[in-house]
């Protein structure tokens, strides 16, 4: 089946059944399977027509399961994979179709992938790779055993292995490392009549094909010719004439990120790929970069709780080991804040509201901090951070900050007054509050911008330091101004 015929077949399923409906009904026949496969190991003093019957009862829930895994879209195999434990994860593998195999691997996430190709014989996994692109093969070389990729290169053309080496070059963020090498070129002298002939003998188009790629004769990019422009226009006419030269190309070291960005403002399907010396050595298309956006959404997740991508069903000790560091930094920052508070004790004693009121004062510095540090990590994502406009940022973020305060202090101040009863009590709230808003405003701005500056990942553990800074020095300004005016 070719992968025309495989995308007709799965086209009318996907329209009927998405992948969450598939994941439940794996899990149902998984659970009867279960059943049968407790009785088959706890009735070992059943006779032989007994366990022939428990038999073929064992068979017909692994054909079901089969026919029910095999009828779904690779994507969606993917993801049933990625939502069962490991146990049962290893059986649907096993009765998914070897045609299958390569495109699921492609598809299913890298904490998953090494365990599927763990339990795969050489022989499988040479046939699953076999028939894939360069491109493809690349993504796949940290997880595959090396006498398996050199096994697969020796069934590659001169062309082939000289595009799979030049893709394990590029680093895994770059765009080199999402580009592909499948694409449609043309010279500038021919007619559109020669071009339209070309493509009727290909067997089909490479993916999201909008457009060829107009070069000279060392592959130089001169231009681009949209399909649609192709289609309109004589058929006489010359390539040059109707080609066109304004066109978005990218670099194989620039950031996949950037590329991203530049497909979203541009509302691009895919665009070329030139070298230092300008030359077209591939292509990036949409898919590419919606599987970056969402890699890097899921990453920027993870990294503000200050974790890594790990398999929800993963031992644990690895999942102990991903979790731990940042809990225990939280853990001492909490210690460091609840000393803070501890300093006050007298004050606290004397006013015994104020133990109620100052986890409002730190809880509305965390939430305003979030929601700054949310805006800035997004505007150095893509890009729009930079050192002409960062202190005008800092500056706007801190005045609207002051003015969100001013009208939360206000409501905090009501608060307060009504279970409290006095005054005072209600105007160090109100200046409490808008005190530990802006720490949250500040550490919100500057702990991200500080981190990018250096090179590092301005999501990591942002929220752990911002919690610690809205929890310690909210509760030594709430309890500090009590102190000093109500005591």
């Amino acid at each position: 089946m070719t992968d025309t015929d495989r995308t007709q077949s799965t086209a009318r399923r996907l329209d009927t059944e998405d992948a969450q409906l598939a994941l439940a009904r794996v899990q149902e026949q998984l659970r009867r399977h279960a059943v049968v496969e407790n009785i088959s190991s706890h009735d070992s003093e059943s006779d032989a027509s007994d366990k022939v019957q428990v038999n073929l009862l064992q068979k017909q829930h692994e054909d079901a399961l089969r026919t029910l895994v095999n009828d779904l879209h690779p994507a969606d195999i993917a993801f049933i994979l990625e939502s069962l434990p490991k146990e049962e994860r290893q059986l649907i593998w096993n009765l998914v179709r070897s045609e299958f195999d390569a495109d699921v691997l492609l598809e299913v996430a890298d904490w998953v992938r090494q365990s599927l190709i763990d339990s795969m014989d050489r022989a499988d996994l040479v046939a699953a790779t076999e028939n894939m692109d360069a491109d493809e093969i690349a993504d796949l070389v940290a997880n595959l055993p090396p006498d398996v990729i050199a096994e697969v290169q020796k069934g590659l053309t001169l062309k082939e292995r000289a595009q799979l080496i030049e893709a394990m070059g590029y680093p895994e963020d770059s765009v080199g490392g999402i580009m592909d090498f499948e694409m449609v070129r043309v010279r500038d002298d021919v007619r559109l009549e020669v071009v339209l002939r070309y493509l009727r003998r290909l067997t089909e188009l490479p993916d999201h094909t909008d457009q060829i790629f107009v070069v000279d004769r060392v592959d130089r990019l001169l231009g681009v010719l949209p399909l649609t422009a192709l289609l309109v226009n004589d058929p006489d006419e010359s390539v040059h004439n109707v080609m066109s030269t304004a066109y978005l190309t990218l670099n194989p070291h620039d950031d996949d990120a950037e590329a991203a960005s530049a497909f979203e403002r541009y509302d691009l399907v895919s665009a070329p790929v030139v070298d230092d010396r300008g030359r077209l050595v591939g292509r990036v298309t949409i898919d590419d970069v919606v599987d970056v956006i969402r890699e890097d959404n899921d990453e920027q997740a993870l990294s503000r709780a200050g974790m890594q991508e790990e398999d929800i069903f993963a031992p644990f000790a690895r999942a102990l080991r991903n979790r731990s560091p940042w809990l225990l930094l939280n853990l001492c920052t909490a210690g460091i804040a609840a000393y803070v508070a501890s300093r006050f004790e007298d004050t606290v004693s004397h006013i015994v509201v104020l133990a109620f009121l100052m986890s409002i004062v730190a809880g509305i510095g965390g939430n305003s901090g979030n929601q700054t540090m949310t805006i800035i990590i997004r505007a150095l994502a893509v890009g729009r951070v930079t050192s002409a406009n960062a202190w005008l940022l800092i500056k706007r973020e801190i005045t609207v900050t002051f003015m969100v305060a001013l009208l939360g202090s206000f409501v905090a101040g009501l608060f307060a007054w009504g279970i409290s009863d006095s005054v005072p009590i209600a105007l160090v709230m109100m200046a409490a509050l808008i005190g530990n808003m802006l720490v949250g405003a500040l550490v919100g701005v500057l702990v991200p911008m500080i981190r990018s500056r250096f090179g590092k990942d301005p999501a990591i553990g942002s929220s752990v330091l911002l919690t610690f800074a809205t929890d310690s020095l909210g509760f030594f300004i709430f309890l500090g101004l009590a102190t000093l005016f109500l005591i």
